[in-house]
C-alpha cells in the first residue's frame, strides 16, 4: 500500500510540473478561466501567527484571512494558528483531534479543529500555558515581546511539522505547507530534521523581523546542534527562525516583485541578502503582490455609477470626517495619514511636509498609534494648526475606512514597504497615494496616473510630491482623470492566488 501511494504521489508531481509550465505562460494574461495549475486533490496547510478573523498585528493577519479562502478554488486548504485567547473566545467549543506529547521544553499540545461560518477549516495549537494571554500575538499591549516567544513559536512550527508527518491528524496530511514570517519559519527546519519531505513555501512579509534567539536555547527547542551553522539557522552568532525558513524551505516568496529584488541587496537585505540572492539565482525566490479583500469593493463609491455620484459620495464622507475631527468645512484638499506611527512609515517626513499642505489651504487628518515620540509629534502638529490638522491616537477600522473614502490624498512615505495595503485601499476609495518609490508601492501605484511617487527620501522629497498633488487638484480635469484611474484598478486576490498556486505546483514538481 505504501509503495502504491508513493507511486501515485510521483505521478501527481510529474503531471503537476507539466501543468505548471503550461500555466506559467497563460497566467501572463488575466487569470480568469485559466485552469488551476494544481490538481484539485492537493492538500495545503497554511501556517500563520495571526488571522484577522480572530487576532492581528498587521498585514499578515489580513493576508492570512483572505489568501487561504481564495486558495479554496485551487486545493483543499486548512489554516493552522496558535490557540490564542481570542481564538478560544471566538470558538469556546471545538473538536479536539488528538492530544500530542511535548518535545524537549516544548510543552504538550492538542490539535483543535473547527470551521468558520464560510466553511474554512481552522486547526489550532491548543496550549493555554503559551497562548492564553492578553495582548498581541507577540507581546503584551505596549510594545514589548513575551519572554518565551522562542518556545511559543517553536511549538507552532513543530506542530505544523507533526501535522505534515501525519502524526497529529490521522485523516488529513498536507501535500505542501505555506509558512509565514519568522513565527513559523522553523517549520521548514523541523521537517528537514524529522526527514519529512513535504515541500514548504515561506512567505516573507517583512524581513526586518527575524526571530533571533540565543543559541543556548537550541536544545530546549529540539533543534539539532548541526543546524547552528552558516548553512542552517545560524545568523551572526544567533539562532534565526527566519533564516531557518529561508535556508530549509523549498521556495521563498515575498509580497511584491520590487521587494523581492530589494532584499537581495545590502541596503534592504537585513544581513540575509547573500542567502536571498543565491535563492533568487536558483529560481527559488518570487515576488507576489498581495491583494485586498472584497469588502473594499462593497465600500467603493457607495454604489455610485457616475462621476457626479462619486463626487457626492466623496463629499459626504469628507463632511463627516471633518465633523468627527473638529475641522472646519473647506474647499481645499483633504490629506490623510492612516498608519502605524513608527519610523518605518516616514511619519517624521509627513510632519515636515504638513507645512506645504497647510500653506496651500489643505487639511490633514492623522489616525494611528505606535512610537510614543511620534504620537507626541503628531499631537503637537495638530495643536499648532488646529484648523488644518487633526489627529486621533488609536485606531478604529470603520473610521479608517471612512477616512479613506473622504480623503483626496494619502501620505505614505514609508522608508521601506514590502507590499503595503493602504495604498491599495486608498486608490479603490479615490484617494491618490503619495509614496516613496520602494517595494510594493512601486508595483501598485502608477506615478502621475493613479498616485504620486518620489525618489528622494526626505521631507523635501515628499513636499515636492505634495506640490505635484496640489497642482493636480487645482486642475479639476486632471484630478478627476487620476481619481478615475485609481478607482478603476483592481487589487483582488484572484491573480495572487494563481501565482501562489503556480509556486506550489513547481515545489510539488520538484
Amino acid at each position: 500500500m505504501a509503495d502504491s501511494l508513493k507511486l501515485a504521489e510521483t505521478r501527481t508531481a510529474s503531471s503537476t510540473s507539466a501543468h505548471a509550465l503550461h500555466y506559467a505562460q497563460a497566467v501572463k494574461d488575466d487569470p480568469q478561466d485559466i485552469p488551476s495549475p494544481l490538481p484539485g486533490t492537493t492538500k495545503l496547510l497554511f501556517v500563520t501567527s495571526e488571522m484577522s478573523d480572530f487576532i492581528k498585528a498587521g498585514g499578515l493577519g489580513e493576508v492570512s484571512a483572505a489568501l487561504p479562502r481564495q486558495m479554496r478554488s485551487h486545493c483543499d486548504v486548512r489554516v493552522l494558528i496558535p490557540g490564542f485567547r481570542q481564538v478560544r473566545s471566538a470558538r469556546p467549543v471545538m473538536e479536539v483531534v488528538r492530544q500530542m506529547p511535548g518535545t524537549a521544553e516544548l510543552p504538550p499540545w492538542s490539535l483543535g479543529r473547527f470551521a468558520t461560518s464560510d466553511g474554512l477549516t481552522i486547526y489550532t495549537v491548543l496550549c493555554d500555558e503559551l497562548y492564553d494571554r492578553s495582548g498581541s500575538p507577540y507581546g503584551p499591549f505596549g510594545g514589548s515581546e513575551f519572554a518565551d516567544n522562542d518556545i511559543r513559536f517553536a511549538r507552532l512550527s513543530l506542530a505544523a511539522a507533526e501535522i505534515a508527518a501525519g502524526e497529529a491528524d490521522p485523516n488529513w496530511k498536507p501535500d505542501i505547507l505555506h509558512i509565514n514570517d519568522w513565527p513559523s519559519g522553523l517549520t521548514a527546519g523541523y521537517l528537514r530534521w524529522k526527514d519529512v519531505s513535504t515541500p514548504t513555501i515561506l512567505t516573507i512579509h517583512n524581513l526586518a523581523y527575524q526571530g533571533l534567539f540565543e543559541p543556548r536555547r537550541m536544545a530546549a527547542l529540539a533543534i539539532p546542534d548541526q543546524a547552528f551553522s552558516v548553512d542552517g539557522a545560524e545568523f551572526h552568532g544567533m539562532l534565526s527562525f527566519l533564516k531557518a525558513g529561508i535556508f530549509y524551505g523549498s521556495h521563498v516568496t515575498t509580497v511584491s516583485q520590487t521587494y523581492a529584488r530589494e532584499i537581495t541587496t545590502p541596503e534592504h537585505g537585513c544581513g540575509l541578502d547573500g542567502l536571498l540572492r543565491s535563492r533568487m539565482e536558483a529560481g527559488h525566490l518570487t515576488g507576489i503582490v498581495n491583494g485586498i479583500d472584497a469588502s473594499w469593493d462593497t465600500l467603493i463609491g457607495g454604489g455610485a455609477t457616475t462621476e457626479q455620484m462619486v463626487r457626492q459620495w466623496k463629499r459626504r464622507n469628507a463632511t463627516a470626517i471633518r465633523k468627527a475631527f473638529a475641522l472646519p468645512e473647506s474647499k481645499g484638499p483633504l490629506f490623510s495619514i492612516i498608519s502605524r506611527l513608527v519610523h518605518q512609515k516616514g511619519i517624521d517626513l509627513s510632519i515636515e511636509a504638513a507645512a506645504t499642505i497647510v500653506a496651500a489651504g489643505g487639511q490633514l487628518v492623522v489616525t494611528g498609534q505606535g512610537e510614543s515620540r511620534l504620537e507626541e509629534a503628531v499631537a503637537h502638529l495638530a495643536k499648532r494648526h488646529p484648523h488644518a490638522v487633526a489627529a486621533r491616537i488609536g485606531f478604529d477600522d470603520a473610521e479608517a475606512r471612512r477616512l479613506f473614502a473622504a480623503s483626496d490624498f494619502l501620505l505614505m512615505p514609508s522608508r521601506f514597504e514590502p507590499c503595503g495595503l493602504s495604498q491599495m485601499y486608498a486608490q479603490r476609495a479615490g484617494a491618490l497615494p503619495i509614496a516613496y518609490r520602494t517595494g510594493g508601492l512601486v508595483d501598485t501605484i502608477e506615478d502621475g496616473v493613479s498616485g504620486f511617487l518620489f525618489s528622494s527620501l526626505s521631507g523635501a522629497g515628499l513636499s515636492a510630491a505634495v506640490r505635484r498633488a496640489l497642482d493636480a487638484f487645482r486642475s479639476k480635469r486632471a484630478f478627476r482623470m487620476m481619481r478615475d484611474q485609481a478607482m478603476s484598478k483592481r487589487f483582488d486576490w484572484r491573480r495572487p492566488s494563481f501565482n501562489y498556486a503556480s509556486v506550489y505546483a513547481r515545489a510539488l514538481g520538484g
